[in-house]
């Protein structure tokens, strides 16, 4: 089995506020839904989308419960960055987009990183790696 594509959803409390904090992060919005009940976006060079869907809707979606991560791990999806400077811009834009910083920039064996969650708890590592 070889699937075309691969992408994320996730449960949102307050799509409006999702909205708000991916687009202040400088994310393109996938168009996709625009309605109430979903919001969409692509990150990095190849576009790879995290969909945000209302609890209501992703229960019903995947005819189970879900719960949004507030206080655990879910997952966590790194992004890199292309040096420190890029690291630390990262953490000032997430820190004025209302967005919780878990671990503020630090060095990390060769690299330099920082953890943050978005609103809902949704985690995401920015790390600088030299060569990567």
């Amino acid at each position: 089995m070889e699937p075309k594509l691969i992408w994320a959803n996730f449960a949102s409390s307050d799509l409006n506020r999702t909205h708000t904090f991916y687009t202040a992060l400088g994310f393109k919005t996938n168009g996709k839904y625009t309605d109430t009940d979903g919001a969409s976006f692509m990150f990095g060079q190849n576009n790879f989308i995290i969909n945000f869907f209302t609890e209501e809707r992703l229960k019903k979606d995947v005819n189970g419960n879900v719960k949004l991560p507030i206080s655990t791990n879910e997952i966590i999806f790194s992004l890199s960055a292309t040096d420190r400077e890029e690291v630390e811009s990262w953490a000032e834009k997430v820190k004025l987009a209302g967005g919780i910083i878990i671990s503020g920039p630090q060095n990390y064996e060769e690299g330099y990183t920082f953890c943050f969650a978005d609103p809902d708890g949704h985690k995401f590592n920015v790390l600088y790696w030299p060569g990567m």
